[in-house]
């Protein structure tokens, strides 16, 4: 086997150096592959020597594939179509390893191993309560700044039974800023009350966004110092003149604004100082009995100090300060039970 393949070497001629291309003679045995044309070249020739030797015996030719149909298909199916076919469906062109980021590197890559374990939910992480309590704080703030005189009036007002009868009526910046205040107590009011109802009512609702329970909370309390108003205002007006009714209107929504700044605190301790919610809520039945012990305090004085009615302001105060309270308790723990979801 050796002496045959020596045999077919000896008849290779050997060239000692390039030709050029104007001066090259082709043998008479022409090379059939690269391989033979390697062969008859120096051991020490360049790779560019090696690649003129190659051009200078072969020259590239068109490529011509086969148009032959193709016959490699399952037996009692038809033939396969052509994959270059545009009018072939989608699913001709795809097949397991269409999506294979080891074939398309474009594609994005998972990472193989072990999934980490999630960080837990944390009130503090939460981008919506951050951005309700960020808009309170901002808003009292503001507020404070703008109507700070008004503020300080109103509470000397309040505490100051000789300087009632000299009660000033509120401009439309101080009326704009008041609403905005009611708005804000009744937006923290909604914020605890959804806190409470998470941990204690249920933590899953009916509701595609969670925290449109929050808004919908909102509503309620807003309806709630509605009615609560124009229900004073009605019985007012009939027990006693309007100069008293003013003077209550005024104390009402002191009252409100107050609620929601003994609130701010409390919120953002839940949130941001990991206050525990059997505190939170303890602070928050606090305040509440505060605001209804200043309440049973003005409404003393202004309508039952100088009549001489002491009796009267017990069923006073338990008709139209304890009984909303309940009623709004109920309403809200009721409209939770029905939003919750059932297992």
């Amino acid at each position: 086997m050796a002496t045959q393949q020596d045999s077919l070497t000896q008849n290779i001629p050997v060239l000692t150096e390039i030709p050029s291309q104007d001066s090259v003679q082709y043998p008479s045995a022409r090379p059939q592959t690269p391989y033979q044309v390697l062969r008859s070249l120096p051991k020490d020739a360049t790779p560019a020597q090696q690649d003129s030797a190659i051009q200078a015996w072969f020259e590239p030719a068109e490529i011509r594939y086969s148009e032959r149909p193709d016959t490699l298909h399952l037996p009692g199916h038809g033939v396969g179509k052509s994959i270059m076919d545009v009018d072939i469906p989608q699913y001709y062109r795809e097949n397991f390893f269409s999506k294979d980021t080891l074939l398309h590197p474009e594609l994005k890559t998972e990472s193989f191993g072990i999934a980490g374990t999630p960080v837990p939910y944390t009130i503090k992480g939460d981008d919506v309560i951050s951005s309700f309590l960020l808009g309170c704080f901002v808003i009292a703030i503001w507020a404070f700044i703008r109507v700070r005189s008004f503020f300080i009036r109103e509470l000397k007002n309040f505490f100051y039974t000789h300087r009632v009868a000299t009660q000033n009526s509120e401009t439309a910046k101080e009326l704009r800023y008041e609403l905005v205040m009611v708005l804000q107590t009744g937006l923290l009011c909604s914020i605890l009350f959804y806190f409470y109802a998470v941990n204690h009512i249920a933590d899953t609702f009916i509701l595609t966004f969670q925290f449109a329970l929050v808004w919908l909370y909102l509503l309620v309390f807003l309806v709630y110092f509605v009615l609560k108003l124009v229900l004073y205002s009605f019985v007012h007006q009939v027990f006693w003149d309007s100069k008293k009714n003013t003077q209550w209107v005024h104390s009402f929504v002191l009252l409100i604004m107050m609620e929601g700044i003994f609130l701010l605190p409390i919120a953002l301790l839940l949130v941001y100082g990991d206050l525990p919610l059997g505190i939170m809520t303890k602070c928050c039945v606090s305040v509440i009995i505060l605001i209804k012990i200043l309440s049973f305090y003005r409404t003393y004085c202004i309508f039952f100090k100088q009549n001489g009615l002491k009796l009267q302001i017990i069923l006073y105060f338990c008709a139209l300060e304890i009984t909303p309270l309940l009623a709004l308790w109920g309403i809200l723990v009721m409209m939770t039970n029905h939003l919750k979801i059932n297992f």
